[in-house]
């Protein structure tokens, strides 16, 4: 008897049965500087080749970033922790490839729409300046808020002045009483 001695349940990978269509979860094994950690990788199978075989593979698409992105991965390598099948699809072929085109179309369609909108940087600059004016009206107007306090403030003092200079006889016997605590501190120096 053969035995075959192997890191991977291949029992269990047989009878998971991914079909195109389906959508998956791959727990992908990366090894960088020396560490390992677990990457996720979900999306749609497009193509099973050689189906449980030992070497047997499926193509996962989807995308990151605007971008279709695909990976194929061997059914049975051990850099693969964990497959979910997360939604199972009916379809009518065995390969999905012309999702390739469909996905390709969608986004033609999307930039067709966005050309006929005639949105351009311009406008989202002169939308900031607009914002930023609204903002400088906001500060200023609480800007305006504490001038008229200290104001206020200035008023006040400028009318003690000015009663001052109404009645010199109250301003000189300030500096009477000034000019008197000045000549104590000296003498007491």
């Amino acid at each position: 008897m053969n035995t075959i001695i192997s890191p991977v349940k291949s029992e269990e990978r047989s009878k998971l049965g991914i079909k195109s269509g389906d959508t998956v979860k791959v727990h992908q094994k990366v090894i960088e500087r020396g560490k390992t950690r677990i990457q996720i990788f979900e999306g749609l199978v497009i193509s099973v080749k050689h189906g449980s075989e030992a070497g047997g593979t499926f193509t996962v698409r989807t995308t990151l970033s605007g971008i279709g992105v695909e990976k194929t991965f061997p059914l049975y390598t051990p850099l693969i922790e964990k497959i979910e099948i997360v939604k199972r699809s009916k379809v009518r072929r065995s390969k999905l490839y012309f999702i390739r085109e469909k996905a390709a179309k969608a986004v033609r369609r999307q930039l067709r729409n966005a050309r006929i909108m005639n949105i351009s940087t311009d406008d989202f600059a002169e939308k900031e300046t607009q914002e930023k004016a609204e903002e400088s009206d906001s500060d200023t107007n609480a800007n305006e808020e504490s001038v008229s306090e200290e104001v206020s403030e200035k008023t006040s003092e400028e009318t003690v002045k000015d009663s001052e200079k109404e009645n010199p006889e109250t301003s000189d016997k300030k500096e009477t009483v000034k000019d008197s605590e000045s000549k104590e501190e000296k003498v007491s120096e």
